[in-house]
């Protein structure tokens, strides 16, 4: 047996039971919501139980004489009800109110899984009328529980966070809400119970309504109260990659001082928090302009409660710019993404979307090699639906053009310190940056909620651990030559250098960047897919620091 105090009337506040024995207690000072451990009791007996005000004889509060209990079953004893009804607000679905022990027959001591709660909802407030107990985006837990109803069966959940909704029955007017973190109650079952008045002043000032869970050693949790959200959150990164714009400005409504100054090219912020209950005017600007020379973003509208990530991309002059292959608008914007994810389900594991905000790249495939595709045919400013939750682990990534298996660019993405975080990762830059009036080169960047962006750096084949240094710089032939469409170009560093490896039409176009990026000593083989390009003659040129490199290769198709 259980026994929980959940009468709301300030004079049985503090309640002695006694259990047979009318002299000396069997529990003290017990309190308004406040519960025993489940007590072993002989079952081979009647029960006689008193209740009364703390200090008073057992024959001056209430009895209830000769309760029987099964052997072999759990029960819990709820103490409910007011001493005089009519000195409180009578309950409106006419239920009679008066004190009394509430038995219950049936209590379960543990869910059958581990990673689930399994609860009853029991109905204890006096002067509410019927009610649905939904849990918010959820389900339906209950429907039209009256005063002392009590669902039928335990209803099992996951083990999470969840809003609570006490609608009155049949209605969608909510009484109240409630923050009910389950999530560390895996395995473990509870008894929860409305509580206190609804209108205290119309019942003696007593407690006001809430919502308690009994656990099966007595604790007892008061559930918060919900209070509905009055701000959102929001993360700004810098992903246009027009060097008009490399460093900007950004005014959220005051357009005489700026809310970021000197904001660069692959920066975020972390994720701000700001009022919901209004519009909001976004300027961006180069870097010590007036908010109105650069680009306006009025009257957006942001839910409250949401997290959100703003992205700044595109270029400030299409026309100027390779146009998108798959003719997707290219103008400089700010892209508002709903839904960001502050932390991830398992702390084992990464979450993360994908967007594609490279202008000039046509739609990709993003492929964890050897592992899983992660995203198909996202178009730039696309965005994968949904988080995508991996192991923290290193990984390839290969950039392919959608539905092919040519490969763009492919990235070591070492995760494996991000366990239980989130990230937006980003397709960044020009994939060819001598048609882009020479911005930045094609990247991939992961942008952690605290404002970190990590560069992924571009994946080769070497392994140089154990490797002797290179004593010069070269640059060998490609292997295979001729060679259709793959080949693979191998070259070698002797310092730490900043290394550019680039292929050229024999007009002297460049066709592709394979390498722009700082890399150690030691020797390198990087794959180039030429699946897109005509058969003819190419040159790839090295430079690493002052060394500079070139040789030809045949593509033959």
């Amino acid at each position: 047996m259980q026994i929980i105090h959940n009468a709301a009337d300030p004079a049985v506040e503090f309640v002695d039971i006694y259990v047979n024995d009318t002299e000396t207690s069997f529990l003290s000072n017990v309190s308004f919501r406040s519960a025993t451990e489940f007590v072993e009791l002989a079952a081979d007996a009647t029960y006689d139980i008193y209740v009364t005000p703390a200090g008073s004889a057992a024959e001056a509060g209430f009895s209830f004489l000769g309760l029987n209990f099964e052997a072999g079953e759990n029960y819990y004893v709820i103490a409910t009800g007011v001493a005089t009804p009519a000195s409180f607000a009578p309950n409106p679905d006419d239920v009679d109110t008066g004190f009394f022990l509430d038995v219950i027959e049936g209590a379960s001591l543990s869910a059958e899984e581990t990673d689930e709660v399994e609860f009853l909802i029991y109905h204890g407030a006096t002067d509410a009328p019927s009610v649905d107990v939904i849990a918010r985006d959820v389900a339906t837990l209950a429907s039209g529980v009256e005063y002392t109803g009590v669902t039928p069966n335990y209803l099992a959940v996951p083990a999470d966070s969840y809003i609570l909704d006490i609608n009155v029955a049949g209605t969608s007017t909510t009484a109240a809400s409630f923050d009910a973190d389950l999530s560390g109650l895996g395995g473990g079952t509870a008894i929860v119970l409305a509580s206190g008045f609804l209108a205290p002043s119309a019942n003696q000032d007593g407690p006001a309504f809430g919502l308690i869970a009994v656990l099966t050693d007595g604790t007892v949790v008061t559930i918060p109260a919900y209070e509905e959200p009055t701000t959102f959150n929001m993360q700004i990164i810098h992903n246009a990659a027009d060097p008009a714009v490399e460093l900007v400005d950004i005014y959220v409504n005051d357009t005489e001082t700026a809310f970021l100054s000197n904001v660069s090219f692959r920066s975020a912020t972390e994720f701000v928090e700001l009022a919901a209950d209004a519009t909001y005017d976004i300027y961006v600007t180069p870097a010590g302009s007036a908010a109105e020379a650069g680009f306006s973003f009025l009257g957006l509208n942001f839910e409250a409660g949401e997290n959100y990530y703003v992205i700044a991309t595109g270029v400030a002059t299409p026309a100027s710019f390779a146009p998108n292959p798959d003719d997707v608008d290219t103008g400089f914007f700010l892209d508002v993404i709903e839904g960001a994810s502050l932390s991830a389900e398992e702390t084992d594991e990464v979450e993360f979307l994908i967007y594609h905000g490279a202008t000039d790249a046509p739609s990709v495939d993003v492929i964890a090699r050897d592992v899983a595709t992660l995203a198909s045919g996202v178009e730039y400013t696309g965005v994968t639906p949904n988080y995508l939750a991996v192991p923290a682990d290193s990984y390839i990534l290969d950039i392919n053009v959608a539905g092919t298996s040519t490969t763009a660019a492919s990235f070591d993405a070492d995760l494996s310190g991000l366990g239980g975080g989130t990230a937006i990762v980003l397709a960044s830059g020009f994939l060819d940056p001598s048609a882009n009036q020479d911005g930045p080169a094609f990247g991939l960047i992961a942008v952690l909620t605290d404002g970190t962006v990590a560069e992924f750096g571009l994946f080769t084949s070497v392994d140089n651990e154990g490797l002797e240094s290179p004593d010069t710089f070269e640059l060998s032939q490609n292997y295979p030559n001729p060679f259709n469409p793959t080949t693979q170009i191998s070259y070698s560093l002797p310092e730490m250098s900043n290394v550019r490896l680039e292929v050229f039409n024999m007009l002297g176009q460049r066709v592709a960047t394979l390498v722009n990026t700082t890399q150690g000593s030691g020797s390198y083989t990087v794959n180039f897919d030429a699946g897109l390009l005509s058969s003819g003659l190419y040159l790839y040129r090295l430079q690493a620091g002052s060394f500079v490199q070139t040789q030809k290769m045949m593509l033959v198709k």
